[in-house]
């Protein structure tokens, strides 16, 4: 599927979003006409230990709070998916591998259930209705939180699970370099901060030659503080327009888009 022409092929709500994260589960119905939450988000903690029942139980919660059954739910998570089948768990707990998570969330909510890549599902909707919509070329969509996520287009043509988070980056995961955990754990300045995603960049840029560089999460509320000081990327940097709400609008155009499919 191509995105960027900012039309789903659906009408206002009829879906919803869930986006499952290292230190958070939110959710809300998702309008699909501005590519926007149709109403103000709910979040629960994402559970320690972060098992599939527990984090289950979690989503379940979210649903539940907005009194939601029988229709659509898209879901996103942090690695790589496959079919609905949970294939890597970096952020979460490591039971998640070959968990067929789609199958078991329908299951609980009986209602029709589209699992992809948080990153995947944050870079389509910046892409669609965001800060890359109408670009050409190659864009990268990044979301910095526990880890680093990644959606990489072309003209619009997602390539699906990159998972560029774990490039080597000074002998570390890069995600374990420049991630905004990493600041918060280690108390970094911003300009300190600031200069390992620099040099994050710089490697992706040597690797993909990007035309626009989209950085998303929670700390996209704070770009000011950080976006300019970075130097000597040749791609144009900008922060999501769609903030921290991009994997809830992602995951709902997954759950409508799967249910096109089927009808």
């Amino acid at each position: 599927m191509t995105y960027g022409q900012g039309d789903t092929g659906a009408s206002a709500v009829k879906v919803f979003g869930i986006d499952i994260g290292g230190s958070g589960i939110k959710g809300a119905p998702v309008d699909l006409d501005r590519g926007e939450l149709a109403e103000e988000r709910h979040k629960v903690l994402t559970p320690h230990p972060s098992t599939p029942e527990a984090v289950l139980d979690g989503v379940v919660e979210v649903v539940r709070h907005f009194d939601w059954s029988g229709r659509p739910v898209g879901v996103t998570f942090p690695g790589v998916v496959k079919d609905g089948v949970t294939l890597t768990a970096a952020n979460v707990d490591k039971s998640w591998i070959g968990t067929d998570l789609a199958s078991r969330l329908a299951e609980r909510l009986d209602c029709p259930v589209t699992v992809l890549n948080d990153a995947d599902a944050a870079g389509v909707a910046e892409v669609t209705f965001g800060a890359a919509r109408g670009v050409k070329g190659t864009v990268i969509v990044l979301t910095l939180g526990t880890g680093i996520g990644s959606a990489v287009f072309t003209d619009g043509h997602l390539l699906t699970n990159t998972e560029l988070g774990h490039l080597e980056l000074d002998g570390h995961e890069a995600e374990k370099r420049a991630s905004t955990k990493v600041k918060d754990d280690h108390d970094l300045s911003w300009p300190h901060w600031a200069r390992r995603v620099q040099k994050y960049l710089h490697h992706l840029e040597m690797l993909f030659s990007p035309e626009l560089f989209v950085l998303g999460g929670g700390v996209s509320r704070k770009a000011d503080k950080f976006l300019p000081l970075i130097e000597g990327v040749r791609a144009e940097i900008v922060p999501a327009q769609l903030q921290n709400n991009a994997g809830i609008v992602g995951a709902g155009m997954a759950a409508a888009a799967a249910a096109g499919d089927a009808g």
